[in-house]
């Protein structure tokens, strides 16, 4: 869930705006209510779990010498002397010397033998090459603007990714699936080898946030868009994948992982039970009681797009099992600023993915450079209100991490996982 709009601070005195949560769940609570924090006092329910001849003889010596040839015969001549000695050889008369006819295929046997040494060589060496490179550091992909270089390779335990079904060929024979092992841990997730989502054309208009009908429309005809970029780089690396569910109302409902918007809030929410990403237009566009809404600091239906963006990076998340791991970890974790540090890097690698977004479909959309700037200025107005739990990261870091997605547009970058913990405070 993306987070609050940083509230003005002639507008915000302690203890006002906003009820506590509009993220994902804070320490102890788990996902299934949805992500986003629940109303005071209520939890979550746990997430459900789930996402080598007997010896042979061996030789036994050669086998032991045979008889060999008889000696020099022994005994005498017929006639009782000796025997006489053997008539002598003729000589052989001289001939020239026979060609072998084998030696030229010897010497051509023995030229592609030495290549054949040669090329078995080089390939052992390349082996060993490789898996040093591979095996390296990688770089971090920390929110700074300077190039990066993807992973090589996951290392961590990998587990088996769903088997795509067969399709036939023009032939009319079928293709083996192809096996594909997937890594879901945090730091060398699978999708970190994805790339950048690809240029959609998106043309949305001038639609008004402020008409239902209009926001909610747009928020549809987007969320194709989304459909589009993502299902192809994540079906490239063979993750499975499917669209989420949209619940879009104009004031509020009730979903499966509890009201929308919670009490006091105005933010959407991803419903991981039910992969569903549920939202109050009025709510977003004018806000709801004291709580700021998205447009009254942008009035451009981009800065709302840019949010939904984060709820189905949310979705993508769940996909590529991102969304499991981290709440194992976050179970696992012993003191509540280790489990908010979790959630910090969770929600703001999300909104990262929603910079990817906005940048893919920049041409047609439009986003202009003024509006990539007013996009800017939104993201330095979201992000953790002082006295409230830190788990979705300042308003300098929520700014980071969409610029980060934007200018770079490619998933490693997106890795909060293994940046510094000054970039996800």
């Amino acid at each position: 869930m993306p987070a609050q709009p940083y509230p003005p601070a002639p507008q915000a005195p302690p203890g006002q705006g906003m009820p506590p949560g509009y993220g994902y769940p804070p320490p102890g609570r788990g996902p299934n209510q949805g992500y986003g924090h629940p109303a005071p006092g209520q939890g979550h329910p746990p997430m459900p779990q789930g996402y080598p001849p007997p010896p042979g003889q061996g030789h036994q010596g050669y086998p032991p010498p045979g008889p060999g040839y008889p000696g020099a015969p022994q005994g005498r001549g017929p006639y009782g002397g000796p025997i006489p000695p053997p008539p002598p050889i003729p000589p052989v008369p001289w001939q020239p010397p026979r060609r072998r006819s084998g030696g030229a295929a010897v010497i051509v046997g023995s030229v592609f033998g030495v290549i054949a040494l040669l090329f078995v060589g080089l390939v052992v060496v390349g082996a060993i090459i490789k898996n040093n490179r591979s095996t390296s550091s990688p770089q971090l992909a920390l929110p700074s603007y300077s190039p990066y270089r993807p992973y090589d390779r996951p290392t961590d335990t990998p587990t088996e990714a769903p088997t795509p079904t067969p399709s036939p060929t023009s032939t009319g024979t079928v293709n083996p699936p192809r096996q594909v092992v997937l890594n879901t841990t945090l730091e060398r997730n699978t999708l970190y080898r994805a790339g950048g989502l690809p240029t959609v054309s998106c043309p949305v208009g001038s639609p008004s946030i402020y008409s239902h009908s209009q926001l909610k429309s747009l928020i549809m005809k987007t969320s194709r868009c989304l459909n589009k970029g993502w299902s192809r780089i994540l079906g490239e690396q063979g993750i499975d994948w499917r669209p989420p569910g949209y619940a879009i109302v104009a004031t509020k409902g009730r979903g499966a992982c509890g009201d929308f918007p919670q009490v006091g809030s105005i933010v959407p929410y991803y419903c991981p039970r039910n992969g569903t990403i549920y939202a109050s237009t009025g709510a977003m566009a004018k806000g709801s009681g004291n709580s700021l809404g998205y447009g009254q600091i942008v009035g451009w239906h981009g800065a709302i797009i840019s949010m939904m963006a984060h709820e189905y990076g949310h979705h993508v998340q769940q996909l590529t099992g991102l969304s499991n791991t981290w709440w194992q970890r976050t179970q696992r974790s012993s003191s509540s600023s280790g489990r908010l540090a979790l959630s910090r890097k969770f929600e703001l690698q999300a909104t990262c993915f929603g910079g990817m977004f906005m940048r893919s479909v920049a041409g047609t959309y439009p986003v202009t450079p003024a509006r990539r700037n007013t996009l800017y200025y939104f993201y330095s107005r979201v992000g953790d209100w002082p006295g409230y739990p830190r788990d979705h990261g300042s308003p300098a870091n929520n700014n980071r991490w969409f610029r980060q997605g934007y200018e770079k547009n490619k998933a490693f970058q997106c890795n909060t996982w293994l940046a510094p913990s000054s970039s996800t405070s």
